[in-house]
């Protein structure tokens, strides 16, 4: 042991560090040639397979779940119409109308797209952008920077003009 080179060293924390940085810096370059190698490519429709299957699963389990839901209706005698009821409660009428203002769509050309009040149009916008915020503020949180940059752009896209314009009824006197 008195032999090795290393058993008098003055700066022996200071070279197990560096041997340390080392090992980890050709780990990386390990890893990375791996990722760049024909092998990992081959290994690329095996990825996709799983992802497919994980898609698949998780749709299986919410038809699973929408299944069971109606079952439980039945045992408690709940009379529900699932069109019907998604007729009621799945609105797409305003999407057409926020599409057009995200694109640049003056005010007064969408508002002839639908019959809905002026004011619904209003609120429904401000409350998709409110929507993204969230979103965006989650995305965040968990790390997801394509999430944000999504959330981020569309709320960009559609606040603008009229419909954030500082009013009275929100910002007060």
């Amino acid at each position: 042991m008195a032999k090795n080179n290393c058993h008098g060293c003055t700066k022996l924390e200071e070279h197990i560090i560096l041997a340390r940085e080392i090992k980890r810096h050709k780990e990386e370059v390990n890893a990375l040639k791996y990722e760049m190698s024909d092998e990992a490519l081959q290994q690329m429709p095996d990825f996709q397979g799983r992802n497919k299957l994980i898609s698949d699963i998780y749709h299986f389990r919410l038809y699973n779940t929408a299944i069971r839901l109606g079952e439980l209706q039945g045992h408690f005698k709940v009379q529900i119409n699932p069109e019907e009821y998604a007729r009621e409660n799945l609105k797409f009428g305003l999407v057409e109308v926020v599409y057009e203002w995200a694109k640049g769509t003056p005010f007064a050309d969408i508002c002839e797209l639908t019959d809905v009040p002026e004011g619904m149009i209003v609120r429904t916008i401000v409350r998709l952008d409110e929507t993204c915020r969230e979103f965006k503020n989650a995305a965040s949180i968990m790390g997801n920077s394509a999430l944000y940059k999504k959330m981020e752009t569309a709320s960009n896209a559609i606040k603008r003009d009229i419909v954030f314009a500082a009013s009275l009824y929100v910002t007060g006197v």
